[in-house]
């Protein structure tokens, strides 16, 4: 599948070509980021790291805080690389300091090495040095260490003049059950289709930003359908995954969804649609995925109510969809918030000030106490969490994101007592 890439130097997205001439001002990163980030992972490379003038650590950091990245540039040491993995990158690459000692120490899913060739020979630091080792002897003897490559073709970066297939697809054969990224001149959305037929992803950066080609022009080469109107099948589901309906999308329904990050679909009898144009209940879309056989889609989306379903039902399943889930709760604390019943709990709670305060402590008491009756103050406990949540404006996604970060640490904190509360609490667990 298609890996947009966002190169940095100097705090702007760029592109270079062959490694040393700036031919390309892509603008600010984080633009990019947003727009990549819908389809899934983004390579993000610090050239400034790489060619040791400098680094981008702060922006980079905030990257990997929004969206899913995989980290490149300037990787050298221990320290750096779980820094990275850390701070909640996808992955890192690797490409100078890339030796057993280095490796060894890091889990080796989340790792990738560098394989930059000019020719057949590995070059390092910034694309600069050669380092006498040809890419298969570098493959060979690090793919034990490693779970994946990202293999560029230096003198054909930023040119466009195409992606070397027969090479990509020797690469292929000679990582085995690795991953193999290619990169270096993609030209055409159909190279990118090809190397996926065969389980090779490819990095993309000027063709994106110089509008060569587009996001939609290569998910669509690399989509298949067996219906004669080559309609694709979306499921579409909202931020827990729950799948509220099936819908069906085409290249210039995708293409609108992704300019504008709202749910367009096509309908078999009436053509482009947007869901939400005349009912009010649109879609925010949050993500794209393919599945397996590259036949469906399913689309990530931000239900607005009543719902999906024409009926005005949040789902369009029979019977409907009334399981409880964080981000059901988050609408309903919301709602409640901003009703006018007088009546409301939920609306005293952020009114009447340090009550919301006092029964999240209260709560957490006694779901602490060994006796407690653990679901029922488990339950009351989360309500007032999420009251916590809606009033200071922080959404559930955000929460699960940084916990999906803090699972993906790879350096662990003790976690210990404050003494304050061990004193207070004892042993109790």
């Amino acid at each position: 599948m298609l890996i947009p890439s966002i190169d940095i130097q100097g705090g702007r997205a760029v592109q270079l070509r062959q490694g040393r001439d700036l031919i390309l001002d892509g603008g600010d990163p984080m633009t990019l980021l947003e727009r990549f980030g819908r389809l899934g992972e983004v390579a993000v490379v610090d050239l400034d790291a790489a060619f040791g003038e400098g680094d981008n650590t702060e922006l980079i950091e905030r990257m990997v805080r929004r969206a899913r990245c995989r980290v490149g540039g300037g990787i050298r040491d221990v320290a750096t690389a779980r820094r990275w993995l850390d701070a909640g990158a996808e992955s890192i690459v690797i490409g100078t300091a890339a030796e057993p000692a280095l490796l060894s120490a890091l889990p080796r899913e989340r790792v990738m090495v560098a394989l930059d060739a000019w020719d057949d020979e590995v070059v390092v630091d910034g694309w600069r040095t050669r380092s006498g080792e040809t890419v298969e002897a570098r493959l060979e003897r690090l793919r034990p260490l490693v779970g994946g490559f990202l293999a560029t073709f230096v003198r054909r970066e930023g040119t466009g003049t195409g992606l070397d297939l027969d090479r990509a697809r020797k690469l292929r054969e000679a990582v085995g059950r690795s991953r193999l990224v290619v990169a270096g001149g993609t030209a055409t959305p159909s190279e990118v289709a090809r190397l996926d037929d065969i389980g090779v992803d490819v990095q993309v950066g000027r063709a994106l930003y110089d509008g060569t080609f587009d996001e939609t022009d290569v998910l669509s080469a690399t989509l298949r359908s067996d219906r004669r109107d080559g309609l694709w099948p979306t499921v579409v589901c909202d931020e827990s995954g729950t799948a509220l309906g099936l819908a069906w999308s085409s290249e210039r329904s995708l293409r609108r969804a992704i300019e504008t990050g709202r749910g367009f679909y096509e309908s078999r009898r009436r053509g482009l649609w947007e869901k939400g144009a005349t009912s009010g209940a649109g879609q925010e879309l949050l993500g794209i995925a393919v599945d397996c056989d590259r036949d469906a889609l399913r689309f990530t989306v931000r239900q607005s109510d009543p719902g999906f379903c024409h009926e005005e039902r949040r789902a369009c399943w029979e019977g409907g969809d009334d399981r409880v889930s964080p981000w059901s709760l988050e609408r309903r604390i919301r709602e409640a918030i901003e009703s006018d019943d007088p009546g409301s709990y939920t609306r005293r709670l952020v009114e009447e000030p340090g009550l919301l305060a006092a029964k999240l402590v209260e709560e957490a008491d006694e779901l602490a106490a060994p006796d407690a009756d653990t679901v029922h103050e488990a339950a009351d406990l989360l309500y007032f969490l999420m009251v916590v949540l809606a009033d200071r404006g922080v959404a559930v996604d955000d929460v699960f994101a940084e916990l999906r970060r803090r699972d993906r640490r790879v350096t662990r904190r003790g976690g210990d007592r404050k003494p304050a509360i061990a004193d207070r609490i004892g042993g109790a667990r």
